[in-house]
């Protein structure tokens, strides 16, 4: 938000500093992020003086140029060498000296220097009014009133103005600041606080009055309860022409573009009391004004000439033959001001918040009106600002005022009652406020003490002040007025060590993702909310499940994510764009659920890896990532976390085209897998991606504090190697269990390390070379026991699976 200081003045008359007072507003949670000068015209024509033309000439060798010489105010007058053909000798001109900076019609500079023009001197240059930024006019230079004194600076004749902008960084709660009033009022009550007592000065509408009753138009509010209070007043024979100097100096100075005296003065008094208006071509009304919404699919143009369809909860301005504007947000083209306007309907109405931000998000519109109406504009100045704009409108335009003001207000906006305990601001500041300060301050705020007590006092917050509704955002009133500076803290320091488990998430977290950054991979952390289309992407994800959000900030982001799939495609898809492929990320992260009993949110860690494996070099040739790799930075995972007694089921998920799951005492701990190639194309992905998911809720449930260790056993484990020929449909991991199975106690491990399919065997088999480790923690084995064991695995293999020995 910019606020213009010579526009802030005009409420406050203070001798501030612009350095004092962006600090003061700072202290008021008003923060100005900076400071700009502004000059109606660049450069404030700074080195441009009236001079005197005392002689002209013909130049000695040039036709088209002149030899002058100038009484610019100094001791002795200047010569000057000139192009125009009005020059004469007699005239008072204005003059770039040497060294003042010009602008061209680009905005470039550039610099007056001394210099030869066809061997005579010049010191200077006669400016036409284009030169000078005055006009568009180069027909000859500018001759100015001869009762003008030599020297005289130009930026005095031309009343060139010099102001200086403050940048606020506005929050969006402080809706009671969005105006130069509201700024200038809460910079009063800082001031107050400071000793300085000063006058808050309010633009005066006592000379409002209805010249002739002859053009009234009814007004008709059939949604009192998202238009609560509606004015409008006529006025006839304006002349829609360019606003007055002054006011467009105003709207310049805070980064607007005047379009003509009618518009300006609605947005000149926004930007002045935070109240937005509109004015209608009354010739275009066609009946009685009408407050309403209409049907769903209803079109209608607005004033940047697109069409939109309108939604069902739109609120319209409408006239009985159909819709002019989009209340609070945008007006229509066809009820809109133009040059031929000579009268015009003036609109003033407090719009429900809710209902402008909604309508204003629909259709994606961002207005200076609709930023003031959706976070809550002074209800009670709808009125004064309507007759603040017909004086203006009068003074800029002409006109006369042909109706009384029409007002549709059928329950008033009520103020907010909180009661204050002394002891809860002591407690909430840190620090004992003088009550009679407290009062002072809230007096300031234009918050009324409605009674008085030894703990408290009873309160009326005025209406404008829709984000002070509660106790403790008094609190914080009394305390940003007082000056958070002014809090005293103790020079001691105390710090508390928390005792915390082990097994706390954060640590846990930090472990893993140590972890996974010592194997490669990035932490990546992505948006919680995301596109509802995603849902549709997966059987397993319902489009009823989604959370959406009430105000999505937009059709991407309005829906809280069931999977954090699809956030990590978008990664890999932003990347490998930009020929960064090869890939290993994992996020930390929720997804979010609505069922019929209820939300729920559920923490997962997911790993996703695409590419190459690792980088090229010669010695270490490129090999893709692939679904093993991928398993085995799970498994390394689960390792870590210390998770046994796991177990492989079936991927139930159909993001995957295969893959698994792992899972504990019947629950899924991990699903990992290749990701579809049709979800992939979604994203316009070309290459393989492998993603797992576990459910980090599951992990932090099984893990425990205790630490568990095993001694080194002290007699020696041995090694015996089996060739199984097989049918090629049986799985590793069904020998494994079998093996686990034949042999409890003394089977340590179980080691697939050879796999053969070829033309040398039968069809249909393959081999398996196995190794098994057999070891007693007790005693040294014997020949005869490893013997014993291992004839009994290759018998269990034979009988329940057919296999022989190669």
């Amino acid at each position: 938000m910019k606020i213009s200081y010579n526009w802030l003045k005009q409420f406050i008359k203070t001798d501030w500093t612009s350095e004092q007072t962006s600090e003061l507003l700072t202290d008021l949670g008003l923060e100005v992020e900076v400071v700009e000068k502004y000059q109606s015209i660049k450069g404030g024509l700074e080195g441009v003086v009236v001079g005197h033309v005392l002689t002209c000439e013909k130049h000695p060798d040039a036709d088209r140029l002149n030899v002058t010489t100038v009484n610019i105010g100094l001791e002795a007058p200047i010569q000057i060498v000139c192009g125009a053909a009005n020059v004469a000798a007699g005239q008072k001109v204005p003059v770039a000296t040497i060294g003042t900076i010009l602008y061209d019609k680009e905005g470039a500079e550039f610099t007056i220097k001394k210099g030869k023009i066809r061997g005579q001197e010049s010191h200077g240059m006669i400016c036409a009014e284009d030169e000078l930024g005055l006009g568009t006019g180069h027909d000859g230079i500018m001759v100015l009133d001869e009762n003008l004194v030599p020297g005289t600076p130009a930026a005095e004749v031309f009343q060139i103005t010099n102001d200086e902008v403050f940048e606020i960084g506005l929050t969006p709660n402080r809706a009671d600041a969005m105006s130069h009033f509201g700024t200038a009022r809460d910079l009063r009550a800082g001031m107050l606080q400071r000793g300085v007592n000063i006058e808050l000065i309010t633009p005066s509408v006592s000379n409002f009055r209805v010249d002739m009753r002859t053009l009234k138009i009814d007004v008709n509010v059939e949604e009192p309860t998202l238009a609560p209070r509606y004015c409008g007043v006529t006025i006839s024979g304006i002349s829609v022409q360019e606003s007055p100097a002054w006011l467009q100096d105003r709207l310049k100075a805070i980064g607007l573009t005047p379009k003509n005296n009618i518009v300006d003065v609605t947005n000149y008094v926004l930007h002045e009391l935070g109240q937005p208006l509109h004015a209608f071509d009354a010739a275009k009304i066609n009946g009685k004004v009408i407050v309403k919404t209409l049907p769903a699919g209803t079109k209608f143009t607005t004033l940047d000439d697109v069409e939109r369809t309108l939604h069902a909860e739109d609120l319209m301005i409408c006239d009985e033959k159909g819709p002019l504007c989009i209340a609070g947000v945008f007006g229509g083209k066809k009820s809109g001001v133009s040059d031929g306007t000579t009268t015009i309907f003036l609109e003033s109405a407090y719009f429900d918040a809710v209902s402008v931000r909604k309508t204003a998000k629909r259709h994606q519109l961002n207005t200076d009106a609709s930023f003031r109406f959706e976070r809550g504009i002074d209800p009670t100045i709808t009125e004064y600002a309507l007759k603040r704009a017909a004086l203006l409108i009068q003074e800029v335009a002409g006109g006369k005022i042909t109706s009384d003001v029409v007002e549709v207000y059928p329950k008033k906006v009520e103020d907010f009652s909180v009661l204050l305990n002394f002891s809860h601001v002591s407690k909430i500041i840190g620090q004992e406020i003088p009550k009679d300060t407290i009062k002072k301050i809230l007096v300031s705020l234009d918050i009324k003490v409605n009674s008085v007590s030894d703990t408290g006092l009873g309160l009326t917050i005025p209406a404008y002040r829709v984000d002070v509704q509660r106790e403790i955002d008094v609190i914080e009133e009394i305390l940003r007025v007082y000056g958070y500076n002014n809090i005293e803290f103790s020079k001691k320091f105390n710090a508390t060590v928390a005792n915390s488990p082990r097994t706390e998430d954060y640590k846990v977290q930090n472990v893993i993702a140590s972890q996974l950054n010592s194997q490669g991979f990035h932490e990546m952390m992505a948006n919680s909310l995301t596109t509802a289309a995603y849902a549709k992407l997966s059987t397993a994800l319902k489009e009823e499940h989604n959370v959406t959000m009430l105000n999505p900030l937009s059709s991407d982001l309005s829906t809280m994510r069931q999977s954090l799939l699809f956030s990590a495609l978008e990664a890999i898809s932003y990347n490998i764009n930009r020929r960064n492929s090869d890939l290993k990320l994992f996020e930390f992260g929720k997804s979010y659920h609505k069922y019929l009993n209820g939300y729920e949110e559920h923490k997962h860690l997911t790993l996703s890896i695409s590419g190459n494996r690792n980088k090229e070099s010669w010695t270490n040739p490129q090999k893709g990532t692939d679904f093993f790799l991928l398993k085995g930075y799970v498994k390394g995972v689960l390792a870590r976390l210390g998770i046994e007694k796991i177990s492989n089921a079936p991927v139930q998920s159909d993001i995957f085209s295969e893959g698994t799951s792992i899972c504990y005492n019947n629950d899924t701990l991990v699903e990992m897998g290749v990701v579809k190639k049709s979800i992939l194309k979604h994203f316009g992905i070309k290459q393989d991606v492998y993603y797992a998911d576990f459910n980090w809720d599951l992990v932090l449930k099984i893990i425990t504090g205790k630490i568990k260790y095993t001694e080194i056993p002290k007699y020696p484990e041995v090694r015996r190697d089996l060739a199984l020929l097989i049918d090629d449909k049986i799985t590793y991991e069904s020998i494994f269990n079998l093996a686990r199975q034949t042999e409890k106690a003394l089977l340590k491990d179980i080691n697939l390390f050879d796999v053969y399919q070829g033309s040398k065997l039968p069809e249909g088999k393959k081999s398996y070379a196995l190794s098994f480790t057999i070891q007693d923690n007790t005693k040294t084995l014997t020949d005869a026991q490893i013997d014993k064991i291992m004839s009994k695995l290759q018998q269990t293999f034979e009988t329940e699976l057919g296999a022989s020995l190669r």
